[in-house]
């Protein structure tokens, strides 16, 4: 009995089909994609407050999925905020970075927060104007995040040498859409308001926020939207890649 003979146009196209089904086949959200990397590879001594590690955040305590003080994001992602950082340097100014890829687990965790309508911990600080029963309704929690597809970055900018900035204390809450001068000491830029401060001032245009506070949402815009990012209109700190490689993925490794 003759075999039959396989052509090297055979072997070609049997590899070709092998190639696309494993470039087709889904990322396990469980484990760490090869492109995401730690922002200290990509931008040495970038300025990190990773919120979500602390209790100084909306819930007021640790999140679930965050087991360092880390930002990891997609080597695309890095590598456009190593643009932004740039151009910022030359100004003596500098990113600060308050979140980066979000575990899934950490998306439930704020979830299951939400529905604990008498958890209000952080309330004077994040959410003074908010009841905390429209939080999903009014769309401030969410049961999925762009931030789980690891292209998602809430950041601020902070003058150079950077200034310290003191410990978030439970007990001397003050209202996050205060001014400067009386709200949280963050040593960034006065953007107006807090980071994850639930409510309009935290609207990147809103036009009652004052000039420079404004003109300094306007820089950060500005050098983020040149870089390909996306800012979320409802968010000063919010900003997506456009170009995002995984714009359907939900992962849920740990930061660590």
């Amino acid at each position: 009995m003759r075999r039959p003979t396989i052509t090297l146009a055979a072997c070609l196209c049997l590899l070709a089909c092998l190639a696309a089904q494993a470039l087709a086949a889904p990322l396990d959200p469980r484990v760490r994609p090869a492109d995401f990397v730690d922002i200290g590879e990509v931008l040495p001594g970038v300025v990190l407050d990773i919120r979500y590690f602390t209790p100084h955040n909306f819930v007021g305590r640790p999140i679930n999925g965050y087991l360092a003080p880390k930002c990891l994001l997609t080597r695309r992602a890095a590598q456009a905020l190593k643009g932004v950082q740039a151009q910022l340097l030359p100004m003596g100014l500098a990113l600060k970075i308050y979140d980066c890829y979000r575990p899934q687990r950490a998306v439930d965790h704020f979830a299951a927060w939400a529905r604990d309508l008498g958890d209000k911990l952080a309330k004077t600080e994040f959410y003074p104007t908010v009841d905390k029963a429209d939080l999903f309704p009014k769309g401030y929690i969410a049961l999925k995040s762009g931030h789980s597809r690891g292209s998602t970055v809430d950041l601020t900018i902070v003058p150079l040498p950077v200034p310290a900035q003191p410990d978030w204390d439970p007990a001397r809450q003050v209202e996050c859409f205060r001014p400067a001068a009386m709200r949280f000491k963050d040593n960034g830029l006065d953007m107006g308001g807090g980071f994850d401060c639930f409510g309009e001032v935290s609207h990147t245009a809103n036009p009652a926020v004052p000039p420079q506070q404004r003109a300094n949402r306007l820089l950060l815009r500005s050098l983020m939207d040149h870089a390909g990012f996306k800012n979320l209109d409802e968010e000063w700190w919010h900003y997506t890649l456009r170009d995002e490689p995984h714009p359907d993925a939900y992962f849920d490794f740990p930061v660590q």
